[in-house]
């Protein structure tokens, strides 16, 4: 699992996404959710612009593992 620091006490999942270079675009989370594989906290997520905080871990089945980590 990769470990990802935000400087903020939020931040959004397809900001996150982008923020780690895990996906280039926020059109790309759309089809991760529709697709079903992107897991946080091991509850699947249907929101594009769901809220994230430090100790959040969001799974992307077949991309792999991140953990949001606070300044």
């Amino acid at each position: 699992m990769e470990t990802i620091k935000i400087k903020t006490a939020m931040i959004q999942l397809d900001q996150f996404l982008k923020w780690a270079s895990v996906l280039q675009s926020g059109g790309e989370v759309r089809i991760l959710i529709e697709e079903k594989k992107i897991y946080v906290n091991g509850v699947l997520c249907t929101a594009k612009r769901k809220k994230l905080y430090a100790g959040d871990i969001i799974d992307i089945k077949g991309i792999g593992a991140y953990q949001v980590v606070g300044v």
